[in-house]
């Protein structure tokens, strides 16, 4: 009987790398139970995907439409938000809870959890000071991180993203799923591995690095196991092992804000010999994230002609609008007027500048609030100038495409000890969101 769930999200798994070398320990629990290609809800990114694994639904309903987005009354960008709240349709701890309260649940890094009602939480949650950056977690219930801290050390953020970003980061939050493991025995356990993330985007996914990362992530499933058998619950233990998509291979950025401001639709004001974005004067901008970008605009009446622009610029591959929001979930009301998809081997670089000296201050440093949109550049650094460059060139890998079962793009990985019956679509595949309502009846 099944008493306990852990649920490893692995960035970057493909079904490819099943039975080979790199995953011999998961390959042996898919063989005992079942493993599938999975298909991410659209758009294919960190937030989005892991709110539907959680909640069943779709971004039309849960809201999580990117890892960021723009309120249209304040013209705030906000990006890489924590907090629970921004979630709008209960998530299966919310479920578990009304079904039985004795059921514990922990989550640790996934996103939107900042105060939600999970038992155990650790999420990074740094504390900015007057001259410097504290590195803290906010963990539930309170004082959990500092016990864990007393076991394996601190956190390091700057393993978590940036320049210095590793598998050092999974290797902390490992540490910290074996003790919980072991200390609470949770039901239901989540925990979200970074680090393929980072190699698939500097060198691409096809590289060497990506093959040592995936060799480190199945040691680490290894290590989870290991950890139910020590705690006496690996034979009540269903494991689900999941990719919240897949990459693809990229050679180049479509700087979308300056086309934008090309065609007179993006508007700067010069402050301090800096550029910076005028929102209030801005009849159109493109928060972006990886290969998607939501474009909000100012006056229904410019839409037609923006839409003409957009289908006629090079490496913009979809252009979406209300009708084909409807049919990719995402009409909500958070999301761009026009939603833009790139080229297989193109994202989107958010930059509004035309001369690199005019861009602000915090564009060379890593600040994933401050800067309106995503910055994949954040994880290299100019060792002359010792601050983040701007040549999108750098970068190797990217994501976040509609899935294409003709091509096979896009579709991620699922894999567990355990068969669920799960109904597989045409293209031979479990959908998120039905793996997400699975999740609420395990037990």
């Amino acid at each position: 009987m099944i008493q306990h769930v852990i649920v490893i999200d692995i960035v970057g798994l493909e079904e490819k790398h099943l039975n080979s070398r790199l995953l011999p320990t998961i390959s042996a629990l898919a063989e005992k139970g079942e493993s599938s290609k999975m298909k991410p809800v659209f758009p294919a990114v960190t937030s989005t995907v892991q709110t539907s694994f959680l909640s069943g639904e779709y971004p039309n309903k849960h809201g999580i439409i990117s890892n960021g987005f723009m309120d249209r009354e304040t013209y705030n960008v906000s990006f890489w938000e924590q907090y629970n709240s921004l979630v709008q349709v209960p998530r299966i701890w919310d479920f578990i809870k009304k079904k039985n309260i004795n059921l514990k649940t922990a989550v640790l890094f996934w996103q939107n959890t900042l105060y939600a009602n999970s038992d155990i939480i650790i999420t990074p949650r740094p504390i900015h000071l007057e001259n410097e950056m504290k590195m803290w977690c906010y963990s539930k219930p309170v004082g959990y991180y500092e016990k864990i801290v007393e076991q394996i050390g601190e956190f390091d953020l700057s393993s978590y993203w940036g320049p210095l970003s590793s598998s050092l980061s999974s290797e902390w939050i490992t540490k910290a799923a074996k003790y919980t493991i072991e200390k609470s025995k949770p039901n239901f356990m989540f925990m979200y591995i970074p680090h393929i993330d980072y190699s698939a985007q500097r060198f691409g996914k096809e590289s060497s690095q990506v093959s040592d990362d995936l060799v480190f992530a199945d040691n680490i499933v290894e290590q989870i196991i290991d950890s139910t058998k020590k705690s006496e619950i690996y034979e009540n233990t269903q494991f689900i092992i999941f990719s919240e998509y897949s990459f693809n291979d990229v050679n180049g950025a479509i700087p979308i804000n300056v086309i934008l401001r090309n065609n007179g639709l993006l508007n700067v004001r010069k402050i301090g010999e800096k550029e910076y974005v005028d929102f209030e004067f801005s009849r159109a901008f493109a928060v972006v994230d990886h290969q998607i970008a939501n474009i909000y605009i100012k006056s229904p009446l410019d839409k037609e002609r923006i839409v003409n622009i957009l289908k006629n610029i090079s490496g913009i591959d979809i252009v979406i609008t209300e009708e084909e929001k409807k049919y990719f979930n995402i009409d909500h009301q958070r999301a761009g007027d026009i939603i833009i998809v790139a080229n297989r081997d193109k994202w989107f670089s958010y930059y509004w500048w035309y001369d690199e000296n005019m861009a602000p201050s915090f564009t060379r440093m890593v600040d994933i609030h401050r800067k309106p949109g995503y910055d994949p550049l954040e994880l290299f650094i100019d060792p002359k100038k010792r601050f983040i460059p701007f040549d999108t060139g750098l970068l190797k890998g990217s994501h976040g495409r509609p899935v294409n079962s003709t091509t096979q793009e896009g579709f991620s990985f699922y894999a567990s000890n355990i068969r669920s019956n799960l109904p597989k679509d045409e293209s031979n595949s479990l959908d998120v969101v039905q793996i997400g309502r699975y999740l609420m009846n395990i037990l």
